[in-house]
């Protein structure tokens, strides 16, 4: 499609696993759709539990609420479109289907690096500041921080895509991947694209950097306060009550950080769509999966209704 522009560009085409043969796409799609199904589940459950069970109305489940419906959302912008792709002879998403699926991507994944700030936040005042906990963290102060993430997260979506859709694609309209993301498009970009990279390292750095920093900062008081703790007991307490959390900033970041801090000498773009797939498919089923069997009291809930039912019958 070369020749064209920003203009006449009408669609593009996600070729992220056509190089595959078509029995290799049959199994992905079968794989794909197992995963989604159980983010779909495994998130609408611990959704439903907490809000069924008063006991679950604490700021730590309010921000675990927020942090399922973040990963049920955020999969389901890539997932559903790549499972259709899988198994259609055409490829091709709109133009302005590209730009959605854009926004709502970096949007919503902004806002769970920013809610996994606010969480580790609520956890440094749990463990360091116990007396504290219920006048520090109001209903209104855990609003305030989820909305805050939510709109922080919408603005740099905003600066991002409407930078990014604001270029000229005059090289292809053929995406080597298999959703909408920055960095292939701006290699189909015929203009310069120096300042689309100085706006991505800017909100990259604004974002990832800073949740980053107060996660990192969080946890160092936090385990600093459980080294001082002298019974056994009272450490393990301390600690599985931000084990879970812990597990889902290693499992998140450690992704985000291998795809974007690699020297680009050992960039690979199978690496690239395997570390996309981790952060965008898996990490989103994990997610409930890890607090479901982390949380004594998720699973306690979990036990008491499972008995509840076979006994009722």
């Amino acid at each position: 499609m070369g020749g064209t522009n920003q203009t006449s560009l009408t669609e593009f085409i996600l070729i992220g696993f056509t190089n595959y043969q078509a029995h290799h796409q049959t199994l992905f799609f079968v794989l794909f759709f197992i995963i989604y199904l159980t983010t779909v589940l495994g998130n609408t459950g611990i959704l439903v539990v907490i809000q069924l069970d008063p006991c679950f109305y604490t700021p730590m489940y309010f921000f675990l609420q927020n942090l399922s419906f973040l990963d049920l959302c955020y999969s389901s912008v890539v997932a559903p479109k790549m499972l259709v792709n899988l198994l259609a002879k055409s490829k091709t998403i709109s133009y302005n289907g590209c730009a959605t699926q854009l926004f709502f991507f970096s949007s919503l994944g902004s806002t769970e690096c920013l809610l996994l700030s606010v969480m580790a936040y609520d956890r440094y005042v749990a463990i360091c500041n116990p007396l504290l906990y219920a006048v520090i963290m109001t209903r209104r102060v855990c609003i305030h921080l989820v909305a805050a993430s939510y709109f922080l997260g919408a603005l740099q979506s905003i600066i991002q895509t409407s930078c990014t859709f604001r270029l000229s694609y005059c090289k292809s309209n053929v995406i080597n991947h298999f959703y909408c993301d920055v960095p292939p498009l701006l290699k189909l970009s015929c203009t310069d694209t120096f300042t689309n990279e100085i706006a991505i390292f800017v909100c990259a750095a604004m974002v990832g950097g800073v949740s980053l920093l107060i996660i990192l900062l969080s946890y160092s008081y936090i385990i600093s306060t459980i080294l001082k703790i002298c019974s056994i007991e009272g450490r393990y307490k301390a600690f599985s009550t931000c084990a879970s959390h812990f597990t889902c900033v290693i499992f998140f970041y450690g992704t985000v950080l291998f795809m974007y801090l690699r020297p680009s000498s050992s960039y690979s773009l199978t690496q690239d769509r395997v570390a996309s797939l981790f952060y965008t498919v898996v990490i989103p089923m994990l997610n409930p999966l890890i607090y479901s069997f982390r949380n004594q009291e998720v699973k306690n809930y979990v036990r008491k209704m499972t008995c509840r039912r076979i006994f009722s019958r």
